[in-house]
């Protein structure tokens, strides 16, 4: 022991006890951290505490009462500021003397006293000469069993864990739950090492959020002070000066490496807080999600809401419970005054006006799985990217394209046609409010990107797109703020999206999707086709809009893509690219723009409902197609955007069609703001503008196999009666040429077609002119008739069904006729006529029964088709025509068996030219 050495008084502040009987006082500061020395309590010692194993040392176990003597002496001085004296110092350096709580010497309490009379602390008797108050306050101890001399030694030894085998394991045990602990080192600003209690376990932490300036260590372990990270040393003096040895409390919440991250949370606040707000540290994006509320918040919160004193404020409450953005806040702090860390921060500008800033609109589209174009409410649409999200994407590790595939994005990218489908189906036609966050700048052939978080209701867009796996958070530089506004929201979510393996972050049920394209192979179509008629009305999304009446669908149930086009209606084309990718434009027709703005409006990646009549040569589908039960050729002939084409005039909307165009026409709208109905002169057949209906009774005598009907007027009855007996009579009185042939019955009068050679032939074919029907005899049966029964008018008259037409497949002619036999054949009907062509009757046909109309029952059999006509003398019976045509095709009978049999010239059915 060296000589004493003069004795003066100086003061400090207790950084760190080490032992129950040595100190660390840290002096008064002098631009920089403060001189500190270690003070050992002279004429004692306590009881040494357990030491981790180094590469120099063993590890050590405690001595009895070690921990309690270090805690009690702990508790009392860290942080407060002493007096002490220093009475000898060794040639190590080691200093030894008494240290004081008080104003003075005087009056202060002798800490070496203290430990003494606690039992925590031994006196070296050996270094006392003579009697010795030391002495005496350690016998009153040892009498009263105080401390170290109240026995039961091995209960007062800790076990401690130095290490965690499964750090993982541990952190999902604590369950967020706020464990007490005390700081044993500071390794720099967010970086410590501290005890858990109560079960002594030793870890190092790494405060979750943020992150300081780094000390770093030379060959021998030790700070190279040299070699630190700028404010290294002031930031880790400032977590020291507040938490070394504090009683604190600290939240698990990860682990990365051989490290736990975590919250510390001491009665004074948030140390990470404290970190950012003086520009000691920077917010860390991977781990700042994990971080939780502080209980004590939490706690508060509850009780002023309990007690009455506050309410929920929607809008707000988001950023009470959640840890991160007070992170974020107290960042925003310090680069707003450039403390430290951010002394040459410049906070990139945002120049928008305040309606730029925030707007709220309707999504019309969903471009791909990060970008939507919004209809705001002055009218204007605008392409918005939500923002610090990535799409999912073609990365090297997918599976390379097979040569001369039709590469499909939307199709061939894993999970990017969820993504898609997930927005698409929450978000189109629906109002959503927008935040613009940042504008990216164009680059790399890009333009310029308008970021901004979406929200519809109370639902972040971009964090319900994460949460699900389908996409993924963009990672940004330290210094880079231009990120969205709840950027730790997303990360948050990716993280919970990783932990349950959910979208892109399942690697195992990666989707394929194996779609189809129709609207490129010709073959293809017409095999799918038949399919499509048979169905009726099939579920359709609508992915692009090429014009008002040309659409690309993707039909779920098929898994395929058509392009189709609207039915009975004639639509402008807007302006297009020129074909073969050659540069330029084809100027639009009047009004096409317009059309397909409405088209888009309405239809646009919305589902719809289509009905396939035909196809086109192109391999483009023809039919209807409906939008909340609303007929699209409909909508637009109402708003003057098409005219009704001719072919619509089969089909079942003709009536509707045409009742919209005269009402546009009514309004000049659009295409008929600039129309002038020619005047023409009305010709004597046109005067006739409705329909005669006047039926008489008929029997139809024969039908051939061209659908030509015979038959007989039942008022002609009594003359074809009286005719038959005069010519009866005649040949009686009156019989052939001696030697022709005598008849035994007259058969009635014939006629003879005029062929070439007949009259040499042994047999000749006959039709009766008064029955209709025909025969094959033999030439010698056959007479002229008497003169006086020529002149007389023929009794059976052709006659041909009305508006409608036979098939040009002879099995399905048999069948027609066949039917047509058995409803009219040998039985009286009713016969109305309705017009005359090519020297032929037409005529409508009624059961006298039934009053059944004939064509009908055989168009709704599926045996004839509607043989369209364009005056409106028939428009009535046209539609109950096109009806029964309709249930035949619907239920696929005879005709309809295996699909559509019209006619499939596309301009027939509307197509664009």
């Amino acid at each position: 022991m060296a000589a004493p050495q003069p004795t003066a008084i100086c003061r400090g502040i207790v950084k760190q006890v080490l032992s129950g009987d040595a100190i660390i006082v840290r002096g008064q500061p002098k631009g920089g951290p403060p001189p500190e020395r270690q003070i050992n309590f002279s004429n004692v010692v306590a009881p040494r505490t357990a030491r981790r194993a180094t590469n120099n040392a063993p590890e050590t176990v405690d001595e009895p009462y070690a921990w309690e003597s270090r805690e009690y002496l702990r508790k009392k001085v860290i942080g407060k500021e002493v007096l002490f004296t220093v009475e000898t110092k060794t040639a190590t350096g080691r200093e030894y003397g008494c240290v004081y709580i008080g104003k003075d010497i005087a009056t202060g309490e002798n800490l070496t006293e203290l430990m003494v009379s606690e039992g925590l602390a031994a006196v070296r008797r050996e270094s006392i000469r003579g009697e010795s108050r030391l002495v005496e306050l350690e016998e009153q101890a040892r009498s009263q069993g105080k401390g170290k001399w109240a026995g039961n030694d091995a209960e007062h030894v800790r076990n401690v864990k130095w290490s965690c085998d499964n750090m993982r394991a541990f952190v999902d045990k604590a369950k967020n739950r706020p464990f007490d602990a005390v700081i044993e080192h500071v390794r720099d600003g967010s970086t410590v090492r501290c005890f858990l209690m109560p079960d002594f376990h030793y870890i190092t932490l790494m405060i979750s959020g943020v992150r300081c300036p780094m000390n770093k260590l030379d060959s021998e372990g030790k700070l190279d002070k040299g070699n630190s990270e700028t404010f290294a040393d002031e930031a880790r003096y400032f977590t020291e000066s507040r938490l070394l040895q504090r009683d604190i409390e600290v939240i698990l919440e990860t682990n990365n490496n051989n490290n736990f991250v975590g919250s510390i949370v001491h009665k004074k606040g948030n140390i990470a807080e404290a970190l950012l707000r003086e520009g000691f540290a920077r917010c860390v994006d991977w781990s700042i999600a994990t971080v939780t509320v502080c209980p004590r918040e939490k706690a508060t919160l509850r009780r002023l809401l309990r007690e009455g004193f506050a309410r929920c404020v929607d809008w707000s409450i988001a950023t009470v419970t959640g840890g991160p953005e007070k992170l974020r806040a107290a960042e925003k702090v310090a680069k707003e005054k450039q403390l430290r860390l951010w002394q040459d921060y410049k906070p990139s500008s945002l120049s928008l006006a305040d309606k730029d800033k925030d707007f709220t609109g309707k999504v019309v589209e969903v471009v791909n799985g990060d970008a939507l174009v919004v209809r705001r409410q002055e009218g204007s649409n605008k392409k918005i990217f939500l923002s610090s999200i990535r799409p999912p994407r073609q990365s090297e590790s997918d599976a390379p394209r097979p040569p001369g595939k039709n590469y499909r994005p939307l199709y061939d990218i894993p999970w990017l046609f969820e993504a898609r489908e997930f927005l698409r189906k929450k978000l189109i036609g629906q109002k959503v409010q927008c935040s613009v966050d940042y504008i990216q700048a164009a680059q790399n052939n890009f333009p310029e990107k308008t970021c901004c978080t979406v929200r519809i209701g109370d639902v972040n867009v971009a964090e319900a797109m994460v949460s699900k796996g389908y996409a993924m958070v963009i990672r940004y530089r330290q210094d880079d703020d231009q990120r969205a506004s709840c950027y730790d929201d997303l990360l948050s979510a990716e993280a919970k999206a990783t932990k349950s393996s959910k979208g892109l972050h399942n690697k195992k049920e990666t989707p394929i999707h194996r779609v189809a394209d129709l609207s490129s192979d010709v073959g293809k179509a017409k095999g799918f086709l038949p399919f499509l008629q048979r169905a009726g009305r099939t579920e359709a999304v609508v992915e692009f809009v090429a014009s008002g009446s040309r659409v690309r669908l993707f039909i779920p149930r098929e898994t395929c893509l058509i392009t189709f086009l609207l039915a009975g209606i004639s639509c402008p084309r807007p302006t297009r690219p020129a074909p073969g990718g050659v540069g330029g434009t084809i100027v639009g027709e009047p009004y096409g723009e317009e059309a397909q703005a409405l088209t888009k409006n309405l239809v646009l990646q919305r589902e719809v409902e289509i009905e396939v009549d035909n196809m086109d040569k192109g391999g483009n589908f023809i039919g209807w197609l409906h939008v909340e039960g609303k007929n699209l050729s409909v909508l637009l002939v109402e708003e003057g955007l098409s005219t009704v084409h001719f072919t619509a005039e089969s089909s079942k909307f003709f009536q509707q069609l045409t009742s919209a165009q005269e009402s546009a026409k009514s309004k000049n709208i659009q295409y008929w703001s600039t129309y002038v109905e020619e005047e023409k002169d009305e010709k004597p057949e046109d005067a006739v503008s409705e329909r005669k209906v006047d039926f008489k009774p008929l029997v139809i005598t024969a039908v051939t196999r061209e659908g030509v009907l015979s038959g007989q007027y039942c008022s002609d009855g009594p003359a074809l009666e009286q005719l038959m007996e005069k010519l009866r009579s005649e040949f009686s009185s009156k019989p052939p040429l001696s030697g022709a042939y005598t008849p035994k019955r007259v058969r009635g009068r014939a006629v003879v077609p005029r062929q070439g050679g007949e009259s040499e032939r042994p047999n000749v074919s006959v039709r009766y002119v008064d029955y209709g029907n025909r025969e094959t005899t033999l030439g010698t049966k056959c007479a002229s008739l008497p003169s006086g029964f020529t002149s007389q008018p023929h009794y059976a008259h052709e006659l041909r069904l009305a508006l409608v037409k036979f098939s040009k497949d002879e099995d399905y002619v048999e069948d027609a006729l066949a039917a047509l036999m058995a409803e009219v054949e040998t039985r009286e009907v009713q016969a109305n006529r309705e017009y005359r062509a090519g020297g032929v009757e037409y005529v409508t046909l009624q059961r006298t029964d039934t009053k059944a109309d004939v064509a009908e029952v055989l168009l709704g059999q599926g045996l004839l088709l509607v043989d369209e006509k364009k005056d409106k003398r028939f428009l009535s019976l046209i539609t109950t025509y096109r009806a029964a045509q309709e249930s035949a095709r619907h239920k696929h009978l005879s005709l309809w068996q295996y699909g559509d049999v019209t006619e499939d010239d596309a301009h027939e059915f509307g197509m664009e030219r």
